[in-house]
């Protein structure tokens, strides 16, 4: 058996995973999108590594695009199997894969109108909503904790990673003769204690793991200072400062934990009496999939519900999907809240509202999750006072303010939490994935004083034997 790596190695972004059995069975882990990689992004997209027709299956971890965006060109170079994934990652799929051919379908429009006038060939998307359509019939769904056996050699279970709506560590027991091989992946490990989602869930003895690094040199802020941190920026901007508050968040996890963290401010009387804008069609897709599964999250949501059937609205709340609308927001100079994606600021209607925002002193911009540092999140983060958005260079006057416990993904101290599950001296290797090197680097100085035996950072195509 082998482990081959050829996604999420030098990067946090296009997970993928290819385990080939005994018997040359392929499974795929993930197929992911590399994203904020500049030029080389679309050769890294366009070119897996590996022969899509060859793959018998694809286990898919959740829905997230750097996880999961890359399954529709998959399907459309050949792949013709099944897609394996937990119900809830499903829906979220069909939701975020359709928004990403449409966004592909606009930039490509875009890019276009000038090759046409310069006379150069038209460009054509990696993958179209019809795309997305064709490989939706390939996904099968899962629940957690039910065995599924793919073969004589290959079964699985799903275990509750607590990263997002359907979320799922991929435990697989892989049979040869007599010999049982155990590998877990655990995909995107979330917080313990989370606003919305349960505690990562304890998984069964693995004989090789792969884990996710993305905060493997970092300590996270305790959830309570972070909502009393976030009343603050919204009192001191909106009502001090009588500017906009501006929140960029992932459309599935990170909008829905700033909202329902407002909502339970509202519910007591914290928050001031100022407008609330959710500007983003997938946002409010995402957020009406989290109403269809509510309860499934976790108790103390359930306790939320009993007092406010509807954890992501209240007065004075407004869901924007109306272009027209969104941009409405910039010409205005109201206080108020905006929450918009894309989390990184690298696209989406985040970028115009910072473009409207960034310079000036009574404007914040609060960021509440992960951004690589060569992503304008990233920039901002580090301190810069220069960006460009959409080719001009914008001044940075407004406050920036970082509150990373809202942050979807585990830190380290929490990856050491989840791990703690297992028998660390019957681990044969740990290879971690999805993380800077800096990160990687730091998290394997950790776990090795920690007691486990070999931990691996593996390259980009590098195989490994399961023995």
């Amino acid at each position: 058996m082998q482990i081959q790596f050829f996604g999420a190695t030098e990067t946090v972004t296009g997970s993928k995973h290819l385990l080939t059995t005994t018997k040359g069975v392929q499974i795929l882990l993930d197929c992911g999108l590399y994203q904020g990689l500049g030029k080389e992004t679309g050769d890294l997209n366009t070119h897996f590594g590996f022969d899509p027709t060859q793959l018998d299956t694809v286990i898919l971890s959740h829905a997230h695009i750097d996880h999961s965006g890359n399954l529709p060109l998959l399907v459309k170079q050949g792949f013709n199997g099944s897609i394996y994934c937990t119900p809830a990652t499903i829906d979220v799929c069909e939701v975020l894969l359709m928004d990403s051919a449409k966004i592909q379908e606009n930039d490509i429009a875009f890019v276009n109108k000038r090759r046409t006038k310069e006379g150069k060939p038209l460009l054509k998307p990696s993958y179209t909503t019809k795309d997305v359509e064709k490989c939706m019939r390939h996904f099968k769904a899962v629940p957690y904790n039910a065995e599924y056996n793919l073969n004589d050699e290959v079964s699985f279970t799903f275990t509750d990673a607590g990263h997002i709506l359907g979320s799922a560590v991929v435990n697989l027991k892989l049979q040869d003769g007599d010999k049982i091989t155990r590998l877990t992946f655990s995909g995107d490990v979330g917080r313990y204690n989370d606003l919305l989602m349960n505690d990562p869930q304890s998984f069964p003895q693995a004989d090789y793991l792969i884990c996710e690094s993305t905060y493997g040199n970092k300590l996270h802020d305790k959830i309570n200072d972070a909502q009393l941190r976030l009343l603050n920026c919204v009192r001191y901007t909106c009502v001090e400062k009588k500017g906009k508050l501006i929140i960029p968040a992932f459309s599935l996890g990170r909008t829905q934990e700033i909202v329902y963290a407002l909502d339970k401010m509202y519910d007591q009387g914290l928050l001031p009496k100022i407008k609330v804008y959710v500007d983003s069609p997938l946002s409010t897709s995402a957020t009406n999939i989290m109403r269809r599964y509510v309860k499934s999250l976790n108790s103390e949501v359930q306790e939320h519900l009993k007092t406010d059937e509807d954890p992501f609205g209240f007065e004075g709340l407004k869901y924007v999907t109306d272009k027209e609308d969104s941009i409405t927001l910039n010409e205005s100079s109201e206080p108020c809240i905006i929450i918009s994606a894309s989390g990184m600021m690298d696209a989406g209607r985040i970028k115009h509202h910072l473009k409207h925002t960034l310079p000036y002193k009574k404007n914040t911009l609060l960021i509440v999750g992960y951004c690589p540092p060569y992503t304008l999140g990233g920039k901002l983060i580090d301190g810069h006072k220069q960006v460009k958005i959409f080719g001009d260079e914008i001044t940075v006057n407004a406050d920036v303010e970082v509150i990373s416990s809202y942050s979807a993904h585990a830190d380290y101290e929490e990856l050491i939490k989840f791990m703690s599950c297992q028998d660390k001296s019957k681990i044969k290797s740990l290879f971690l994935v999805h993380g800077e090197e800096d990160s990687k680097v730091e998290f394997k100085k950790t776990l090795m004083e920690q007691g486990f035996p070999l931990v691996i950072i593996p390259r980009k195509t590098e195989a490994f034997t399961l023995h």
